[in-house]
């Protein structure tokens, strides 16, 4: 065992484990200089913190080489999701053999976790709601804490949790050692490490120089109509035994699981509308390989550990890189390789290329897989698959007697059938897959020469909507799935604007803006002839711009 300065009665444990050698994390909390101190550390999601602050708590815990009997507590885990908490309760249940440790989280009976609590036990861990909830029933008693421990500080205070955070750490005593575990200090973890923690060693096992090597990003630019079909492509692409997909909102979450459902795909839903038997009954699935997709949220996806989870899209673009960096640390941990697929309409390409460059990474931009290319996939898949080993025992008896009753291209030709009927069809993409050279950075993207071909174009707004080109050229993007490169001359009338778009872009910006939302401003062609130079239409000083009316 390389694990040094470890407990004695943890080490039985990590052998059986077959924990051979710590991680960056494990070993930088073992160092003589960490030993009895408040720790302030920050390491990558998925590089073995819970078993980090199990090892680094233990000489407090078991100062005479055994557990106390079980009455109050001596250890407190606050974690900020259900799932994360239930995942470190049995991650420590294995390091700690032998110690009672109790669960209090949202969603689950708070009678019979009173009961628990009554009995007595050795840790708690739970989340900042409900452990508030139990210490002000009087039902937890922290007055024996020697240590608390603050699982993904980060996402608790960006949950709103400080305030409840702050009350628990004020009831437990103040010589107690207090250990803070966070991908990122920022400001906030800062003032609350400095207020509750003392003399605090200050540990960071990030090297920010490099990306995650143990993650490939890809971006795959689509039009804006298209991003069903290029989760499922994707999906299908990688035909991974583990996916998760990120969406912005509960509503989308439910659509894409119900759209997943219906082409075939074995998929779950997490979210927080969910009661917590549902989530854990979607976690189990996806753990166990019965779903092989699951659909969520960020919230509802913070802190989970998935062990055979290979693949992690976007479906929505995240809001900043610190939420790209966090879904798709959801794969590539311990030492797995993963992949994170952003899947970007043209209308947000440059606002994934800002959060893809703030996050440091290196982005491959790709197409999406078309049906043509995912069927040769498969047939790569199948020639390769276990199932074609040489036969045993009674299957190859079954498979003498299909060779002496049918032709062998017959029988090839229903195993292949067979295997692509257990396979949803992938959907059908206008445009072919790109290689990533195809897509240089937008900002290099050159501009149509002015004198090439354009085809006319009307949208309803003008001089007396305040209409100006400045915000007609980003709205022709969004609506159109367009670059500005595809945008030609802008002329503002009192009533309407005429613009140009590209003759090769023409065509699939008409279909995109021919059923528009009734709040839109309406475009319809106006006509291919050239116009005359623009004249630029500027308001007045002091004059409103033009809002759009909610429909």
């Amino acid at each position: 065992m390389s694990f040094p300065q470890v407990h004695p009665l943890l080490d039985a444990a990590l052998v059986a484990r077959s924990y051979l050698e710590p991680t960056s994390v494990q070993s930088a909390v073992l160092q003589p200089e960490a030993s009895g101190r408040d720790l302030l550390v920050s390491a990558r999601t998925g590089s073995g913190k819970t078993v980090a602050f199990g090892l680094a708590a233990a000489s407090t815990l078991m100062p005479d080489d055994g557990l106390p009997p079980p009455g109050k507590p001596i250890a407190l885990v606050i974690a900020p999701t259900r799932e994360l908490a239930l995942q470190v309760q049995a991650e420590l249940a294995w390091l700690y053999a032998g110690a009672r440790i109790a669960s209090c989280v949202g969603g689950m009976d708070i009678s019979r976790e009173s009961r628990a609590l009554a009995r007595g036990c050795h840790i708690v861990v739970g989340t900042p709601g409900r452990l508030g909830d139990h210490l002000r029933r009087g039902n937890l008693d922290l007055t024996a804490i020697k240590v608390i421990v603050l699982d993904e500080a980060d996402e608790m205070l960006d949950l709103g949790f400080q305030e409840e955070l702050e009350v628990l750490l004020q009831a437990a005593p103040a010589e107690r050692r207090t250990l803070m575990f966070s991908a990122t200090i920022p400001h906030d973890i800062a003032n609350l490490a400095r207020k509750y923690q003392r003399n605090a060693l200050r540990i960071d096992t990030i090297d920010r120089s490099v990306p995650h090597d143990d993650i490939e990003y890809r971006c795959m630019l689509v039009p804006g109509h298209e991003t069903e079909a290029a989760l499922i492509n994707t999906l299908r692409w990688y035909e991974a035994p583990g996916a998760l997909v990120f969406c912005a909102t509960r509503d989308a979450t439910r659509h894409l699981y119900q759209v997943l459902l219906d082409r075939g795909f074995a998929a779950v839903m997490l979210s927080g509308e969910l009661s917590q038997h549902e989530r854990t009954t979607a976690l189990d699935a996806l753990r166990s390989g019965r779903a092989r997709v699951g659909v969520c949220t960020d919230v509802a996806a913070r802190g989970l550990d998935l062990p055979a989870l290979d693949l992690v899209v976007h479906a929505d673009l995240p809001t900043n890189p610190e939420t790209l960096l966090h879904r798709s640390g959801r794969t590539g941990r311990a030492g797995r390789k993963g992949v994170s697929v952003l899947i970007v309409p043209q209308s947000r390409r440059r606002r994934a290329e800002q959060i893809t460059f703030a996050a440091r990474l290196r982005v491959s931009w790709t197409g999406v897989p078309s049906a043509e290319e995912i069927n040769s996939r498969d047939s790569e898949r199948l020639l390769a698959d276990p199932m074609l080993s040489l036969p045993e025992g009674q299957e190859r008896l079954e498979a003498q007697a299909l060779l002496a009753a049918h032709d062998p291209l017959s029988i090839a030709a229903a195993l292949a059938r067979l295997y692509r009927s257990r396979l949803p069809q992938p959907a059908s993409i206008s445009a072919p897959a790109a290689t990533p050279q195809s897509y240089a950075p937008a900002e290099q993207a050159p501009r149509p020469p002015r004198d090439g071909n354009f085809v006319q174009f009307r949208i309803a707004v003008g001089r007396n909507h305040r209409a100006d080109p400045k915000w007609i050229v980003p709205l022709l993007c969004r609506l159109g799935n367009l670059t500005k490169a595809d945008i030609g001359a802008i002329r503002v009338f009192d009533t309407d604007s005429r613009f140009e778009i590209s003759a090769e872009a023409a065509d699939a910006f008409a279909a995109a803006v021919a059923e528009m939302p009734a709040n839109e401003p309406r475009i319809t062609p106006a006509g291919g002839a050239r116009m005359p130079p623009a004249r630029t239409f500027r308001p007045k000083p002091g004059e409103a711009k033009f809002r759009k009316r909610k429909g």
